[in-house]
């Protein structure tokens, strides 16, 4: 329920926002500039209005843009609202003295009349004045002689010492304090540095500090299309500030106005459940109806806009109708990994993880009503719920530019309403070599994996969270001959199947139901599986094994071995906690566990400071079939490669170097060439490994080498040149082949 301080003009209102109690002051028809720390006039407004009502948390002064100021900054003026209450209802500090014999007082009153009228518009000058005015008052006590006037005298010094005591507690002195040499009663330089307001356009509910902290140091900076990112190191917190200005923030008070308007039209015309099944086409929709618009409106408003300005704005205004806000600006962005919102949304920023900065605090605070809104169009999407009794909503976000795995908690799990995590994924698929290039995996581990996947084998890809798991097991799929056909069971559709397809593979993705879905109307994980089973035969890849779909994959592993690559991810953090995992929490029998080949462990490395953290693939073992009861006593697994943390690498072992490796020579036995011939076999890694350094150093010419398009050329003109190779000479002869397939390489470099 709003409270209206004038019904007739409606000049201000609180309104609860989730658990804010938000004081909104309308200043569209006021001179006052919307601006507590540049204006007098607007910091007396607010301080009234706070004296008026108690609680509030949160301050929005609207104009052509919404001026938001956070708890923290409210709190301060809350505290001169109370000191100034406080001080009006005590007679002594405004009452005219009446006794004759006090006139030295009464000359003085209209000073401290004029101090307190002023604690409101300047509490830090008048602060500065009391302290003048003291020193100044008892310099003049001990010049007087006259018995009133030393009485009159101390009256006064008692009553601004008292005036003075009451500020010298408040916050906003403690703040400042320090700061005040030199400090020029007026001047408004200093609460700029105590108050920021969040920018925010009225077609918008998330707020944005556009202001860049006085005391930030700039690490970086970049732009995402029209948007324009700085990374600063800010004192007193160990996370750097993401800060990020949208194009919205950008646009003149005539465009904002021309959103505005357009938005509350929109609104009205909100499109349907089945219009959600087909995001890409309602997007279009939408634009076009926007568009439309949008240029009605301007010319009702005698605006001029170009066919730039006007597909830009139109663009703003789907992302903030249909689509998902700033939220999809940062999705943008290449280098975010993770996105967190935390409940209760309104009250904290957005969170992310950057591929070079780690963990870093936006400038960014999503409101309550977007987090609701968001949550409705994810059921919609899904066609999942999230409701009491269904808490838990994982899905996926396809925005324009990005894709993004969602995890979303509500009530009554999360205690205090909504709460979202976004994992970006990358727009192509992830490479080898562009793991190389970021030191994830060496030339040889990528050689070995390459190895491993055209011999059909069963892989794991396991690791902790955040360790990178599905994107190795993406570029997995990028070593799939192209004339293979590819499965893909995912509850969440994380791998870039789209793309793949575009790339001219023979792909299927089949979606199963969460095994956190309480809902009944997907398939299940383990008989989506089953199904893949029986679509002939394919190299199958599983998003991740979570649950009863293990004994599922398992079958598919001891059918699939000898027929094409079986592979998916999985948690854990070494290979004997993989097996762990899979037999004692997911009830696999231990000799179904025999089944897998290979286990890839992803795991971050961290600095010895702890503030950097790295991805890094840290083993690559072999799963051995001679053991009975423990694979870790019995030998069963023997690692091929080991990360290094002097190298920062990933070596080779003793065993791979040597040949002590039954997964590699299981493979090498079913091809002539290689059959009891190891040498010829590791010359085949090797052949592999130079070819991905090598496309690693021919992208310094063009970064577009590394991705999965030119990868897949070249991983095929690999093939021919062999095939072409052996025909002439009757045998791989791995130099020639190199030699043969660099060739290429330099001319199709040129061309890309």
């Amino acid at each position: 329920m709003a409270l209206f301080e004038n019904k007739k003009e409606r000049e201000y209102e609180i309104v609860n926002e989730g658990s804010e109690r938000v004081l909104r002051i309308d200043y569209t028809k006021k001179t006052i500039i919307p601006s507590i720390e540049d204006s007098e006039e607007c910091m007396q407004d607010v301080i009234n209005k706070l004296v008026e009502n108690a609680g509030v948390s949160r301050v929005v002064l609207v104009q052509q843009r919404n001026y938001n100021y956070s708890y923290s900054q409210v709190q301060l003026l809350a505290e001169i609202a109370g000191l100034y209450n406080h001080v009006i209802k005590q007679g002594k500090f405004l009452a005219m003295p009446a006794d004759e014999g006090y006139k030295y007082l009464a000359s003085k009153i209209g000073v401290v009349r004029g101090l307190v009228r002023n604690l409101i518009r300047d509490p830090v000058g008048v602060y500065v004045e009391l302290r003048r005015i003291i020193r100044e008052e008892k310099i003049i006590l001990g010049k007087l002689v006259d018995e009133p006037d030393i009485k009159s005298c101390e009256i006064l010094i008692e009553i601004l010492t008292e005036f003075f005591g009451f500020l010298d507690k408040t916050k906003i002195i403690w703040i400042v304090r320090k700061r005040l040499d030199g400090y020029q009663v007026g001047g408004r330089e200093i609460y700029r540095q105590l108050f920021r307001a969040e920018i925010t356009p009225n077609f918008m509910f998330t707020r944005l500090m556009s202001r860049i902290p006085v005391d930030g140091e700039e690490i970086d900076s970049y732009k995402i299309g029209n948007a324009d990112v700085t990374i600063l190191s800010v004192p007193e917190d160990i996370k750097y500030l993401y800060h990020i200005i949208s194009p919205e923030f950008k646009l003149t008070e005539d465009k904002q106005e021309l959103l505005d308007m357009a938005r509350n039209v929109l609104i009205e015309h909100k499109p349907r459940a089945e219009e959600f099944i087909d995001p890409e086409r309602m997007r279009m929709t939408f634009f076009n109806i926007g568009r439309d618009l949008l240029q009605e409106l301007a010319d009702r408003q005698n605006v001029k806009l170009s066919l730039k300005e006007l597909n830009e704005l139109t663009s703003i205004l789907v992302r903030y109708t249909v689509g998902f806000g700033l939220l999809e600006v940062l999705l943008q962005d290449e280098k975010i990994q993770d996105i967190t919102i935390n409940g209760p949304i309104g009250i904290t920023p957005i969170f992310i993880v950057h591929q070079k900065y780690d963990e870093c605090v936006t400038n960014i605070i999503p409101s309550a009503e977007d987090a609701e809104n968001w949550a409705t169009k994810f059921r919609i999407l899904s066609g999942r719920p999230l409701d009491e009794a269904n808490p838990i909503l994982d899905t996926e976000l396809s925005v324009p530019g990005a894709r993004a795995r969602v995890a979303i908690v509500g009530r009554p799990l999360n205690p205090k309403g909504l709460a979202y995590a976004f994992r970006r994924h990358r727009d192509e698929p992830w490479t080898l070599p562009l793991f190389i290039e970021n030191r994830m995996i060496s030339p040889l581990g990528a050689g070995l994996i390459s190895f491993l996947v055209e011999g059909a084998r069963t892989i794991l890809i396991a690791g902790t969270r955040s360790s990178g798991k599905t994107s190795v097991l993406g570029s997995l799929l990028i070593e799939v001959m192209r004339k293979y056909r590819i499965i893909t069971v995912e509850d969440t559709m994380e791998l870039g199947v789209d793309a793949m397809r575009g790339l001219g593979y023979n792909i299927q993705p089949l979606k199963v139901r969460s095994a956190l879905a309480g809902g009944a109307t997907e398939v299940s994980a383990e008989e989506g599986i089953r199904a893949a089973l029986r679509m002939g035969d394919s190299a199958l890849i599983v998003g991740e094994i979570r649950s009863l779909e293990s004994k599922a994959l398992y079958e598919a592993m001891r059918i699939g071995a000898l027929a094409n690559v079986v592979a998916g991810t999985i948690h854990g953090d070494s290979p004997y906690g993989v097996y762990d995992r899979v037999v004692n929490d997911l009830q696999v029998p231990k000799t179904s566990f025999k089944a897998t080949d290979v286990i890839v462990i992803c795991n971050p490395v961290k600095s010895a400071d702890g503030l950097s953290k790295w991805r890094r693939i840290v083993q690559i073992t072999e799963v051995r079939k001679k053991w009975e009861d423990d694979p870790l006593k019995e030998n069963g697994f023997v690692d091929l490669m080991k990360y290094d943390a002097k190298t920062d690498s990933l070596q080779a072992t003793d065993e791979l170097i040597n040949g002590n490796s039954e997964v590699i020579k299981n493979i090498a036995s079913n091809i002539p060439e290689w059959a009891g011939h190891w040498d010829a076999v590791w010359d085949n890694i090797i052949l592999r490994a130079k070819m991905k350094e090598a496309l690693v150093n021919y992208s310094k010419l063009n970064k577009n080498i590394l991705e999965a398009k030119f990868v897949i050329a070249a991983n095929d003109h690999y093939h021919r040149v062999s095939e072409g190779v052996k025909k002439e000479i009757g045998y791989l002869d791995p130099k020639r082949i190199y030699f043969e397939w660099e060739e290429w390489l330099k001319r199709a470099a040129k061309r890309i």
